[in-house]
C-alpha cells in the first residue's frame, strides 16, 4: 500500500532525515528525501541499463496499491537512481524507498509511505514526530579526515591531459572530458546527512543528491520532465569567481568571449540537440550561453525547454536521462572516439561518477541531472571526482588547476 498524504511544511528537507542512508534530491530547500528500502534493483553493465530499469519499476509500480490524496510532482510512489557513466561498468542502482518526505518550495508539503500491513497510515498520522521515533540515529561530523591520490597523481593526470589534446589535434576528435578521483579517509564511518547538509547550505543553486551511498551537489539538470513539458541545463565551460565584483565580472566577460570555452560548450549543446530533438514536437535552446555563477566557480549555461512528442508521451523521465545520457558535457565528441580515449586515459572506473542521478514517479515525471562534484562513501573512505572538458587549445596545468576547484565543494563537505 503506497499513501500520500500533506504534511505542515517541515522546512529543511535534510535537517530532518532519521538514518545514515538516505535519499535526497534537494534545490533551494525543495525537493525529496527519502529513508527505508521497499524494492531495489541494482543493474548489471549493458547499453540496456536504463530500459532493464524502467522495465523493473514498472513492475513495482503497477503491482503497487496507491492511495495518493496530493496528487503532485514526487507523490505517489517513487524511485531514486544513480546510473554508471559508463555501459561497461556495473553498479547502476534504482530505489524505492519506504518513506518519502516532499516540499515544493510554494508552501505544499507531503509524507509517502509505503508498506504491507497498514503501518502507513499510522506514520502519516503521526508526523511529524513519527519518522524520527522509528529508531532516529544522531548525526555526527566526519573527524580525522586524511587525503590521498587516487587513480593518477597530479602530473600523471597532466600528461594524459596533454596527450588528450595531442589526440584531438591529430584526429577527428574534437573533445573529451577527462576525469580524476582523490580519495579521503576519516577517522569513523562518514555519515552522509552531515556533508549533505553543507553542500545544500553552501551551493543552494545545485541539486544536492544522495542515493546508495553517492553524495554530492551538481549544477547541471541532464533532464526534467513535467507533462509533456521537458528542460535541461547545459553547462561547459568553466572560469573561477574574482576577490570582488570588479575582476569577477571581467573573469565571466572573458569565460563569454573564450574561444575554447565556448567551443567546449557548443559541443555539449549540440549533443543535447541532437539526442532531444527526435523526442520532441518543439524544442527551444537558446541562442547563446549565459553565465552560471556558483559561489566557487562560473559556467557558461544555456537552457533548453521542449515538448515531447504525441498527447501521452511515452517516454518517463528515466527513459528520457537515458536517451540524451553521455552528453558531450561529460564524454566529449564524436562520443564513441571519447569515450574509448577516457578509457585508455582515465585508469579509473568512473563508476557512477558524470552518471545520470536523480528520481522518477510513476506518472514518468521527474528530475536527472548529472552526478558532479560528489563524492562515493564507503564506510571511512570518500572518493571524490572531478572533470574537466579538453579541445585542441586546452592547457594541462590550467585543466589540472581548475579539477583542484572542483573537488573544493566536497573537500569542504568532508573536512567541515
Amino acid at each position: 500500500m503506497v499513501r500520500t498524504v500533506a504534511v505542515p511544511d517541515p522546512g529543511d528537507l535534510l535537517a530532518g532525515v532519521p538514518r545514515p542512508d538516505p535519499l535526497a534530491w534537494v534545490r533551494r530547500g525543495a525537493g525529496l528525501v527519502g529513508w527505508g528500502e521497499a524494492a531495489r534493483v541494482t543493474l548489471p553493465a549493458g547499453d540496456d541499463r536504463f530500459t532493464a530499469a524502467e522495465k523493473w519499476l514498472g513492475s513495482v509500480f503497477d503491482g503497487a496499491e496507491v492511495d495518493d490524496r496530493v496528487r503532485a510532482r514526487g507523490t505517489g510512489p517513487v524511485a531514486f537512481g544513480s546510473f554508471t557513466f559508463d555501459a561497461s561498468s556495473d553498479g547502476s542502482v534504482l530505489i524505492v524507498p519506504r518513506v518519502v518526505l516532499g516540499r515544493d518550495g510554494r508552501g505544499l508539503a507531503w509524507l509517502t509511505t509505503m508498506a504491507e500491513d497498514g503501518t502507513s497510515a499510522a506514520v502519516a498520522g503521526a508526523w511529524p514526530g513519527a519518522p524520527r521515533a522509528g529508531g532516529s540515529v544522531p548525526a555526527r561530523a566526519p573527524s580525522g579526515v586524511r587525503w590521498h591520490d587516487g587513480s593518477l597523481s597530479a602530473p600523471q593526470w597532466e600528461r594524459a591531459v596533454a596527450e588528450a589534446v595531442a589526440a584531438i589535434r591529430a584526429g577527428s576528435l574534437r573533445k573529451v572530458v577527462l576525469a580524476r578521483d582523490l580519495f579521503a579517509t576519516a577517522a569513523g564511518p562518514v555519515d552522509p546527512r552531515i556533508p549533505l547538509r553543507r553542500l545544500a547550505a553552501r551551493y543552494p543553486d545545485c541539486f544536492t543528491f544522495a542515493c546508495d551511498g553517492l553524495i554530492g551537489a551538481t549544477p547541471e539538470l541532464l533532464i526534467r520532465r513535467s507533462g509533456r513539458e521537458v528542460s535541461a541545463l547545459v553547462l561547459a565551460g568553466t572560469a573561477p569567481r574574482g576577490a570582488h565584483a570588479a575582476e569577477d565580472e571581467t573573469l565571466g566577460s572573458r569565460l563569454l568571449a573564450s574561444a575554447k570555452d565556448t567551443e567546449e560548450h557548443a559541443y555539449a549543446v549540440a549533443s543535447m540537440r541532437e539526442a532531444l530533438g527526435p523526442l520532441c514536437d518543439a524544442l527551444d535552446i537558446e541562442p547563446r550561453p549565459a553565465l552560471l555563477k556558483l559561489p566557487n566557480l562560473q559556467h557558461l549555461g544555456t537552457r533548453v525547454r521542449g515538448t515531447l512528442a504525441g498527447a501521452r508521451p511515452a517516454r518517463s523521465a528515466l527513459a528520457l536521462a537515458g536517451a540524451v545520457h553521455p552528453t558531450a558535457a561529460v564524454c566529449g565528441t564524436p562520443t564513441g572516439a571519447a569515450l574509448e580515449l577516457i578509457r585508455e586515459l582515465e585508469r579509473m572506473d568512473r563508476e557512477r561518477y558524470a552518471g545520470a542521478v536523480g528520481w522518477v514517479d510513476a506518472d514518468g515525471n521527474g528530475e536527472w541531472g548529472i552526478a558532479l562534484r560528489c563524492a562515493q562513501l564507503s564506510g571511512r573512505t570518500a572518493r571524490l571526482f572531478a572533470g574537466c572538458g579538453i579541445v585542441a587549445a586546452s592547457d594541462p596545468a590550467a585543466e589540472l588547476a581548475e579539477a583542484q576547484v572542483k573537488f573544493r565543494p566536497m573537500r569542504g563537505a568532508l573536512d567541515g
